[in-house]
């Protein structure tokens, strides 16, 4: 009963910005760590940043100093700002997010992934 929607991604030129967004939403009892991850065409999937539920956050030396990722625990949402965007950075984005969840009367914690959002960076 839990989903993450991710949007905001689309055809940017290289240098320019885009702003991700990943709403949860369900029976969620508590949401720990969220993040986005990418899978670049004929790459697996790889880490982009993680944010824990206090705003502790980590980003992969390839995007760090350029994407920043933050979150709002109310709205249940996480954010990633991208700015500065390569062709490299070119991907179908997914956000996650470590969850908790009543499933019959018993707390369950597992991983959930949105869809995927494409993020493309062209001239």
């Amino acid at each position: 009963q839990v989903q993450l929607v991710e949007s905001g991604g689309g055809l940017v030129q290289p240098g320019g910005s885009l702003r991700l967004s990943c709403a949860a939403s369900g029976s969620i009892f508590s949401i720990n760590a969220m993040g986005w991850y990418r899978r670049a065409p004929g790459k697996q999937r790889e880490l982009v940043a993680t944010i824990t539920s206090g705003g502790s956050t980590n980003y992969a030396d390839s995007v760090k100093g350029r994407f920043t990722i933050s979150r709002d625990n109310a709205k249940r949402a996480v954010y990633l700002q991208m700015n500065s965007l390569k062709p490299e950075d070119t991907a179908v984005y997914y956000c996650n997010a470590y969850v908790g969840t009543y499933i019959g009367g018993t707390l369950y914690y597992a991983d959930y992934w949105g869809q995927g959002t494409q993020v493309t960076v062209s001239s």
